[in-house]
């Protein structure tokens, strides 16, 4: 065997590996001789069996096993001599594979991009400024408002009262096509909130005005990408009576409402919304603190990149944004997504720092153990009521599926790893001055 370098150029490389004829013609007959005692062939007892028919039944075989251990080897082999780390998977292509031929010499062509050095990185050369909001009073008092609000009843209204906006209707109502009912269109005694969006655009609006006793005609046209197919797009009457109007009546901030939030009462209920909202703004602080060490990261620390991850990073941001701006359009049945300048830009900021956090993780020996993978994949099979274990299992045969969980985990703890190793000062701020910090993040 011959492995010859091509190319070295950047983080580009390129080798032609030559395998003889002779060499792989002695490499079978060896492999052949090794198993030979094993085969048995009607007409030849265990063992007996001519090397030239052994060479007929399973020589190409053999063969092809032969070569992909041997350019396998030689890849393996490559990589230990020259340190080199593939960015992707290498690509090894045959010279003038569909006219090779048993015998002659067979060629490949390997090629690859290597990960670059990446320069060494001293987490204490790093300032850090940590948001910190206390939950006081006037926002725990805000937070018990909004669940008496979410926990609120409702009461008649005066009769001949007029339904307003966050008033309870209680209906019964029907839905016309023309002249024909339409099935799943109608309800009995449905208490409907008005403003509340709950109904088709257009409905809860018609409905503001009326009375408890009166009949509404209501008039809609379905939303064209509405679910039910015999109805999207189309006008519709429903017709319905008003058997109540009722008023929203929040519930009083007091230990029965901490009852039926698990709580032992009113006190404990304070203490937990404080623990909450602490989190809360714990977890918005960490992704401002974060943010600022990734600019840091990526305006500090320089190297080249490989342009296929750059290039194929690019294609993937593209093709995210293009379906967030096509949210009806689920599939992959669409044209060709071009990356723009600005994807690209993206693109390299996220390599370089994937690249970095990577390096740094492996260099320290950071791993995500077994029982924080776990706890990840129970957390993330809660989001399937009902089929947790399936998905436990899914994500257990499914590699992809566990770098996606452990990607994140891992990006994590080595984030932590440099933050307890920076200088990082404290600041005490508001709850609003927090909420625009957040804010920011999401216009850069």
């Amino acid at each position: 065997m011959q492995v010859t370098q091509t190319l070295n150029e950047g983080l580009k490389r390129g080798y032609t590996i030559t395998l003889t004829g002779a060499e792989l013609d002695a490499k079978v007959t060896e492999k052949l001789i090794e198993v030979q005692p094993e085969v048995e062939i009607k007409g030849f007892r265990k063992g007996k069996v001519p090397m030239a028919m052994l060479r007929k039944n399973f020589g190409d075989r053999v063969l092809g096993d032969i070569l992909n251990e041997s350019v396998d080897g030689a890849i393996k082999d490559l990589l230990e001599q020259s340190g080199d780390r593939p960015a992707l998977q290498p690509k090894v292509e045959m010279e003038n594979g569909k006219d090779w031929k048993p015998g002659t010499d067979a060629v490949f062509t390997v090629s690859y991009e290597a990960l670059p050095p990446i320069p060494a990185f001293d987490r204490a050369t790093v300032t850090l400024e940590r948001l910190v909001v206390k939950a006081d009073e006037a926002s725990v008092t805000e937070a018990l408002e909004n669940l008496a609000k979410s926990a609120q009843a409702f009461e008649d209204r005066k009769k001949g009262t007029k339904a307003k906006d966050g008033d309870q209707v209680v209906i019964d109502f029907e839905g016309f096509l023309g002249d024909e009912p339409f099935e799943g269109g109608k309800g009995e005694e449905y208490p409907l909130v008005l403003g509340s969006n709950s109904f088709i655009p257009g409905f809860e609006d018609q409905l503001v005005g009326a009375k408890a006793g009166e009949d509404v005609e209501v008039k809609v046209t379905f939303p064209a990408e509405y679910g039910a197919a015999h109805l999207a797009g189309k006008e519709a009457t429903f017709k319905c009576h008003v058997h109540a109007v009722k008023a929203p009546k929040p519930a009083e901030i007091d230990d029965e409402l901490a009852k039926k939030f698990g709580a032992a009462d009113l006190e404990a209920l304070k203490g937990q919304v404080a623990s909450r909202l602490e989190a809360e703004y714990k977890g918005a602080s960490r992704a401002i603190l974060k943010r600022a060490l990734l600019d840091i990261l990526d305006a500090q620390v320089k190297f080249d990149l490989p342009p296929s991850l750059v290039e194929a990073e690019a294609g993937q941001i593209a093709h995210q944004l293009w379906h967030e701006e096509n949210p009806d359009h689920h599939g992959h049945d669409h044209g060709a997504v071009e990356p723009t300048e600005e994807h690209k830009t993206l693109a390299e900021r996220r390599v370089r720092l994937g690249l970095l956090l990577a390096e740094l993780g492996r260099n320290e020996k950071i791993e995500v153990t077994d029982a924080e993978m776990t706890q990840a994949v129970l957390a993330a099979a809660r989001q399937y009521p009902g089929h947790e274990r399936e998905f436990f299992e899914f994500v257990k045969g499914n590699a992809q599926m566990q770098q996606q969980i452990r990607a994140p985990l891992y990006e994590e703890k080595v984030i932590d790893f440099i933050v307890a190793g920076a200088a990082v000062t404290e600041k005490e701020v508001s709850k609003e001055e927090l909420q625009k910090a957040i804010e920011a993040l999401d216009e850069l």
